[in-house]
């Protein structure tokens, strides 16, 4: 008979996984995170935490001296964000609105409300001005608030400069990703601060030919003769004509026969300029300048060709130009002076 000596039983013990974090490794980051509102405190501390000291125990006083530094950080930066808004919106009006004589502004005058020429010009520089005053409104705050957030991450003992160079490969990747993107801002903003146009006016920008109803800083957007709005990138446009800046010219040329009389001809197409410049509901309004007529432009074997020019205000010069082609023909007629082929 065989005896079997009794055999124990072993049972593995469980591995701990390595993924899991144990509970104390918990603690130490929660710690460790937790730390970053008492280092402020350390050695002498500044004049917060010494009377943060003398009113709370030691343990609370480091906690309460952070939180009141980080909320003042906060609250300098919105009060230098405010006060950035108000001087850029008080250089905005004062850009957009002019500024009296010296002169004036010691006799208490106020400047006289614009009219014709200077009231589109007056009106061409607000509009500028308000959208300059936006963008620069928005990069004060960006630049305000964001080096606020990155003092308050610093009283927080959190490293900034991992976090800059992440912001900078990141920037760089966007630039990278998105050059045609930059490259229409970038003409965006030359464009707003030169003037080139503005919302109304009439300008060929290659893509297309329209009136301009909307400027951004990425996009103009036009719409044409034919009603199709267009949708213009700021970056593609390499040249622009505007037809609407300062002021326009309205040119007819008026071709009679061959042997008409010359300076009768003449002193007709001049009583013509006079009298729509006579006209009040042309002059100052539409038209800027007197009516001048050339002379003759062109001499062929069958017409000789006047032509008549006028100044008038901005995108008014077909206006122009149809009123006087109506009162050049009618006083042919009347003089029975024809019109050549």
């Amino acid at each position: 008979m065989f005896l079997f000596a009794p055999m124990s039983v072993i049972s593995p013990s469980p591995t701990p996984s390595p993924s899991s974090p144990s509970i104390d490794a918990v603690v130490d980051d929660v710690m460790n995170a937790s730390m970053g509102l008492t280092r402020g405190c350390e050695g002498s501390g500044g004049a917060l935490c010494d009377l943060m000291r003398t009113v709370l125990p030691d343990t609370f006083a480091p906690v309460v001296a952070a939180l009141i530094s980080i909320v003042l950080v906060l609250l300098i930066a919105l009060i230098f964000r405010n006060v950035a808004h108000r001087l850029i919106t008080r250089v905005v009006r004062r850009a957009s609105s002019g500024r009296a004589s010296l002169a004036g502004r010691l006799r208490g005058r106020e400047p006289a409300t614009p009219e014709g020429l200077d009231a589109i010009v007056a009106e061409r520089r607000r509009q500028r001005a308000e959208t300059m005053g936006s963008v620069l409104k928005h990069i004060a705050s960006i630049v305000i608030l964001g080096t606020g957030v990155l003092t308050v991450l610093d009283k927080l003992s959190i490293p900034i400069a991992p976090l800059l160079t992440s912001v900078g490969i990141v920037g760089v990747a966007i630039g990278f990703g998105a050059q045609e993107l930059v490259k229409d801002f970038i003409a965006g903003m030359f464009m707003l601060l030169e003037d080139q146009y503005g919302v109304g006016d009439v300008i060929d920008s290659g893509a297309a030919i329209g009136t301009v109803e909307a400027v951004t800083l990425r996009i103009t957007r036009l719409r044409d003769t034919e009603g199709r709005v267009w949708y213009v990138r700021n970056g593609t446009i390499t040249r622009v004509g505007n037809e609407s800046q300062g002021w326009s010219r309205a040119a007819v040329d008026v071709p009679v026969s061959y042997t008409a009389d010359i300076p009768a001809v003449r002193e007709l197409l001049e009583q013509v300029a006079g009298e729509i410049w006579s006209d009040p509901s042309f002059r100052d309004s539409v038209i800027v300048e007197e009516p001048q007529v050339w002379g003759i432009e062109q001499i062929s074997d069958t017409a000789v060709i006047f032509r008549i020019s006028a100044k008038t205000l901005p995108s008014k010069q077909a206006q122009v130009a149809r009123e006087l082609r109506l009162r050049v023909k009618s006083a042919l007629d009347r003089a029975s002076i024809p019109i050549a082929g």
